[in-house]
């Protein structure tokens, strides 16, 4: 029988586990500066920071992306800010002081801006639209509409259906 176990490691867990021993550093590092209950409170005070953030942030946020839609502009670029938005204040909810660095500098629009850019130029977009009323040109076997002939199906009145009530019935005379 075959091992059923991966033995390559996972490279986000790898990623994870570096960052979990530099923020432990981090609170090593900062506790030997300013003491255990200042490296506490400042830990306690970016949770809050990150949530209060997060509320005024995310409400300016999504009044920008109203008046985009009602101008008639995609709301491309304030959907990525808001992203950013959400993940900077997750990263300051998140106890560590390298988070908080990283969450504080996606907060800065101009840098909101360069990873927009960045991740823009990375990115393709492809949408589709369809009316209904063109002939497909792959085989339809694979295709989930069926296709009746007029043997194959029948109308009857709509007053006598059996899946309406006979108040309904009552209701249509």
């Amino acid at each position: 029988m075959g091992n059923i176990y991966r033995n390559t490691p996972n490279i986000a867990g790898v990623i994870l586990l570096i960052a979990i021993f530099i923020e432990i550093a981090g609170f090593i590092i900062v506790g030997k500066q300013i003491g255990v209950l200042a490296t506490l409170g400042l830990i306690i005070l970016s949770m809050v920071a990150g949530f209060v953030l997060l509320r005024v942030q995310g409400i300016t946020l999504l009044t920008k992306m109203q008046s985009e839609l009602a101008a008639g502009h995609m709301p491309d670029r304030e959907l990525a800010h808001g992203a950013l938005v959400i993940i900077a204040a997750i990263l300051l909810i998140i106890p560590g002081f390298v988070t908080d660095i990283i969450g504080l500098l996606l907060f800065i629009p101009q840098i909101r801006d360069l990873l927009w850019k960045w991740v823009s130029k990375k990115m393709i977009v492809r949408t589709s639209f369809s009316s209904g009323f063109t002939k497909n040109n792959y085989d339809n076997s694979h295709s989930q509409t069926i296709d009746l002939d007029a043997e194959d199906y029948h109308s009857s009145d709509p007053e006598h259906s059996p899946w309406r009530k006979d108040d309904d019935n009552k209701r249509l005379n």
